[in-house]
């Protein structure tokens, strides 16, 4: 394996910005120091200039492999992360057939084994049927992200509202247990009274179907199942503020038991943004008005929130232009999730070390991730190098096998210049080395 020497690079990690050189040797940080001199063959890198990441770790995407392949798959939404900057990913069990059992789970492990350019790991899924599955994901507790649960409205059988299922897997999982909190007895309800005073539905209408209430009883629900039986709860993609009074910054994270997550599509659009992109931005949750965004930003930045993702979630052109009742949910983000929050940086709501912080730290924590997610000797090569210059996306540079943007148009200040995964220069100015593939994750959960 090719071994890097990076000069002169601003290295973003830890809290702290300082220019220094890093070492890449067998696809591990060997070492950092000012003056690095070593005695055998390196590619030197000049960084000048250049800000070095750590690679994101986007803890909730949707890559659509198996059975959904006309929209994602594994091979080209990792190539889309890479190149953005995102070098980990944890996947979601709703593919076809769904992850219901610990076969079908290691089928995906043994896809993204042979086509995964970022490294990998996919959440057990959940249903009323497969209770003891789900548990024998215990006996991987080191090699698995966790247990996936849908409290809310969902596809097929993957949603989870039997009391006494969800009682036992909070109380039996030694897993991280993420779910997607909707109560659908409200969106139902909600639904219902649209309905009776509305012919045709729109997609502003989304956020009053799937409103603040919806979010805040099913994540009550679950924060009061984990409390109940001590689980290790994350909550994903949190859009209100009623939601935030829920969860407490006053404990370090690596101490806390109940943690949540907050998307880039929350934190960037809004409510009034339906008029002008209308179905490209319907996902589950919804995005909401303009003060739940404001909110949101405030419980990030006060540790209220502890990672941003990007629920990652491809579809077809075709099936965001059907009508509103029958248009997808879901949003393809991960290729400019980074570019999104550097640009944010640039507009000073929050600095380049808090954004390192939440994208790359706080999830190797939340996930006790091993040997990953800081710049730190030992730890495995997973780098980015951004320079700042302008970016806009388009048509042509945008990877995502669905071939669309919600944000397609939109001019960042920074751009990603190199990815590396495991040491291996995987993406360079446009240019992608496949010669090696990502790893799978492990976990330090003794």
């Amino acid at each position: 394996m090719k071994s890097y020497l990076i000069r002169n690079a601003q290295i973003v990690n830890e809290g702290k910005t300082q220019v220094s050189d890093l070492l890449i040797k067998n696809g591990r940080i060997e070492k950092i120091a000012n003056n690095i001199s070593v005695d055998y063959k390196v590619e030197e890198i000049d960084a000048t200039g250049l800000f070095l990441l750590p690679g994101a770790i986007d803890d909730q995407v949707h890559f659509r492999e198996p059975g959904l392949t006309h929209k994602a798959n594994i091979y080209t939404e990792a190539k889309a992360a890479v190149a953005g900057g995102v070098t980990s990913f944890m996947e979601m069990p709703n593919t076809n057939p769904p992850v219901f059992t610990q076969e079908l789970l290691e089928a995906k492990y043994t896809i993204g084994a042979q086509h995964s350019l970022a490294n990998y790991s996919f959440f057990m899924g959940t249903s009323q049927e497969n209770l003891e599955e789900v548990l024998k994901t215990n006996d991987k507790k080191n090699e698995v992200c966790g247990v996936k649960i849908f409290m809310g409205s969902s596809t097929g059988n993957l949603l989870v509202d039997n009391p006494l299922i969800l009682e036992n897997i909070f109380s039996r999982s030694e897993l991280l247990i993420a779910t997607h909190c909707e109560e659908e007895a409200i969106i139902k309800r909600n639904r219902a009274a649209l309905e009776s005073v509305k012919k045709v539905l729109e997609p502003s209408d989304h956020p009053v179907i799937r409103d603040e209430e919806a979010c805040f009883e099913s994540s009550f629900k679950a924060i009061q199942l984990a409390k109940k039986f001590d689980a290790r709860l994350h909550i994903l993609h949190i859009s209100t503020a009623k939601e935030l009074q829920l969860f407490s910054n006053l404990r370090p994270l690596a101490d806390k038991r109940i943690t949540a997550e907050v998307c880039v599509h929350h934190l960037h659009f809004t409510a009034n943004d339906y008029a002008l992109l209308g179905n490209q931005i319907k996902c589950n949750p919804a995005i909401k008005a303009p003060e739940h965004r404001k909110a949101l930003w405030e419980g990030l930045l006060n540790d209220q929130l502890d990672v941003i993702a990007t629920d990652h979630a491809p579809h077809t052109w075709e099936e965001k232009q059907e009508d509103y009742a029958h248009a997808h949910a879901g949003l393809p983000l991960v290729q400019h999730s980074v570019l999104l929050m550097l640009k944010y940086v640039k507009e000073g709501k929050l600095s380049m070390e808090k954004m390192v912080e939440k994208m790359s730290h706080a999830v190797a924590i939340c996930f006790q991730i091993k040997d990953r997610g800081f710049i730190r000797e030992g730890y495995h090569a997973d780098l980015v190098l951004v320079k700042e210059a302008p970016y806009t996306i388009t048509k042509e540079n945008i990877l995502y096998k669905c071939g669309w943007s919600p944000l397609e148009g939109t001019q960042f200040p920074y751009q990603i210049q190199s990815t590396f995964v495991n040491g291996q220069l995987v993406y360079n100015n446009g240019v992608f080395d496949e010669s090696q593939n990502g790893h799978r994750l492990l976990f330090n959960r003794g």
